[in-house]
């Protein structure tokens, strides 16, 4: 006979509950994006270090309010969870993080993230990568969560490593870029590694 597998998130956890807010060091917190955050995501589709590393493509307000849109209908479908990096009390979006390829039944998801030159050099990154760990393994019950950079990025390389995500290994020639095809480094986060201090 063959037994079924549980799914490790039962189906509706994550859709069915609000979006946590999280506030960060440096002064800035993690919230839902809103259709008023569209000026933010035009302008992180123009800025160069986000374009180089994400592939965000270019934005205008109203791509921008769509994709927000899209984000949310994508949440209550449990295939993503974004978040605005933002100034705290409701102010301007400065980033983004969130999990995507989220897939509840075998317990994982990847992270994706970015900061305009707003959010940079304030250590809200890494707050904001060990805050939603958190939340996706010990809250929502999720078992492993991974990051993906090209290795030629080593701010990401830097945030993966002091949230406490081990370096698995490079997958070869993994993600096209403007500038071609990158090796990436894949680094992982499993239920019951120690949190960074």
């Amino acid at each position: 006979m063959i037994v079924p597998i549980p799914a490790v998130v039962p189906p509706g956890r994550l859709g069915g509950a609000e979006q946590p807010v999280f506030v960060l060091a440096g002064g800035l917190e993690l919230r839902p994006w809103t259709p008023d955050d569209a000026g933010a995501l035009a302008t992180a589709s123009t800025d160069p270090d986000v374009q180089h590393w994400n592939r965000l493509g270019l934005l205008s307000p109203d791509d921008a309010r769509e994709r927000i849109g899209r984000w949310d209908q994508r949440r209550r479908e449990e295939k993503a969870a974004i978040w605005a990096v933002a100034e705290p009390g409701g102010g301007a979006a400065v980033g983004l993080i969130g999990l995507a390829d989220i897939d509840l039944a075998g317990g994982s998801a990847e992270f994706l993230y970015w900061l305009l030159p707003a959010g940079r050099g304030r250590g809200a990154m890494v707050d904001a990568v060990v805050r939603i760990s958190r939340w996706a393994l010990d809250d929502l019950g999720l078992h492993r969560l991974r990051i993906t950079h090209s290795v030629a990025n080593e701010a990401s390389c830097r945030v993966a490593q002091k949230a406490g995500f081990a370096r698995e290994g490079t997958m070869r020639s993994a993600l096209l870029h403007a500038d071609g095809w990158h090796d990436e480094h894949l680094h992982a986060r499993v239920q019951g590694d120690a949190w960074p201090s």
